[in-house]
Parts: C-alpha cells; structure tokens; sequence
C-alpha cells in the first residue's frame, strides 16, 4: 500500500484541531484511514483508569479481528464473560443493526447491546441517504470495559458514532479504522460535549491508531469499516464471526422486578407522647 505525503500546512492544521481534540480527515495510504474516537465517563477515577493502564504495544492496528480483545483475556482480570454495554448511534438518518443468532436483528437509528470482551461482532448499517439499495457491514471488537457503579453499566454505555462520512469512505472502497478510548481524566480538555457528536482527530500514516489511544488513555473498542458485504452461503457463519452472545438492555418493567422485595422503608405510624399526671418526685 503507497503511503500519501502530507504537507507542511495539512499537518500544521492538523495539530491545531488536536489541541482541540478535533481534526480533519487524514488519508493513511490510499485505501485505509485510521482514527482515533474520545469518549468521556464522568463517574470514573484515575485510580479506576489506572487499572487498564498497561500499554498494548505488542499488538498493532493491523492484527486480524478478536487478536487484541482475546490479548486482553489472557492477561486476566474481571473481564471474561462480563457484557459490556455498547450504543451503536447511526447518524444523518441511517439505520444500524447487530447481527445476533446467525441473522440481523431490528434496525434502528440507535441500538444498544451488552457485548463480550474479546468476541467481534459485526453490524450492518442501512437507509444510507443518496444510497439507496446499499448497505456497509462494519466490525466492532470490543477489548476493554467500563467500570461504573454497581447497578448502573446501562447508564454508562461505550458510545459509538456512525457518521455519513464514515459510511462514504466505505463505499467508495476505503478501508477505515477507528480506536473508541477512555480519556485520561487528569489530561483531559474540559468542553461542553454535545451528546450527538464524537470527538475524534485523525493519526498520521506512520502512526499506529491503537498506538495513539493507548498514549491518551484506555483504548476500549475497534471499529472496521470496509465495502465487503456478505454471501448467504456457507460462508455466512464466518463473515458475521459465527454471531457471539449479546444481551439487551432490560426494560423499565424489568429493571424494577429487579428490585429486591420488601426493600422499600416503611414509615411507621406516629405516636403521641404522653406525660404522667402528677410530676415525678425525685
């Protein structure tokens, strides 16, 4: 893959917008483009930061699929089998699906899933304004979790924005990486966020994007987005990563038969005090 030269002016803009924690598009080489995504979460500590703090140097953006997640699950710690809460938002009015059960469920503008560290899952991303009939099937791995209060993982999902241009580069035959990571929250830059855009800024064609997030904070999921689309053969296991396990967010009846029973305090009915009729003698 020809790597493309990027001028003194691109690259003096680019640093510009960094500082900003936002940038323009940056071709890396002629077909792939790398990003790196920030994503913010108010309720954790540096202390609980630092607990996923080890560099993972020793993989790159290039690995195949499932290489840094099942990476991760060898180092160990509570991340095995714990679903991860995930909001896939489509935006500019697409529509966005998760394939579960060896099909593509429901779409929806914005669809929110639990999803295993270190299995890849693969999306399909549909009503694509000026495109109709098309249709781009991204990849997410998952190779990190969150940490929120006990009982609150819903509230506290890993946002992951699909935008238009994402989308166009996929059509048009480019092969686009994004790393979603943690901030470092002592480094942080403090803004108003808008809940409806993503901050992201692009990586050089020399730099490794899992590299780049690793160095800000907790790289915590990778997103693929290519033009390949799927054959509804004996293949089809294998292009949708034989369709790992996911969990739905509980619904409101649910989350409170959740609730344990009894549980809610009883105010006791009120007594009035009563004096003696004649003074006590001491």
């Amino acid at each position: 893959m020809e790597s493309l030269p990027c001028s003194s002016e691109s690259d003096r803009t680019a640093n510009q917008r960094l500082q900003r924690m936002m940038a323009t598009w940056i071709s890396k080489g002629q077909l792939a483009i790398g990003l790196v995504i920030l994503m913010t979460s108010p309720f954790l500590t540096p202390s609980l930061l630092a607990q996923g703090n080890s560099p993972h140097f020793r993989y790159s953006i290039q690995d195949p699929p499932g290489t840094v997640g099942r990476g991760q699950l060898v180092r160990g710690g509570p991340l095995a089998g714990y679903f991860q809460p995930v909001e896939f938002k489509a935006l500019g009015g697409m529509e966005v699906s998760l394939a579960q059960g060896g099909k593509f469920g429901p779409a929806t503008p914005t669809t929110t899933a639990g999803l295993l560290i270190g299995q890849v899952y693969r999306l399909r991303v549909s009503n694509i304004p000026l495109q109709p009939g098309l249709e781009v099937y991204p990849s997410v791995e998952i190779i990190n979790r969150l940490y929120p209060p006990q009982g609150a993982s819903w509230k506290f999902p890993i946002p992951i924005h699909l935008t238009k241009r994402d989308i166009e580069f996929a059509l048009q035959g480019r092969y686009v990486t994004r790393v979603i990571y943690l901030e470092e929250p002592r480094a942080a830059t403090p803004y108003v966020a808008n809940p409806n855009e993503q901050p992201y800024f692009d990586v050089g064609s020399s730099e490794d994007p899992l590299h780049v997030a690793d160095r800000l904070g907790r790289p915590m999921a990778i997103l693929r987005l290519g033009s390949r689309v799927p054959r509804l053969d004996r293949t089809t296991g294998t292009f949708l990563f034989h369709s790992p396990p996911a969990r739905l967010p509980p619904s409101a009846a649910a989350r409170q038969a959740l609730l344990p029973r009894g549980s809610a305090v009883t105010r006791q009915p009120h007594v009035p005090r009563t004096y003696p009729a004649t003074p006590l003698k001491r």
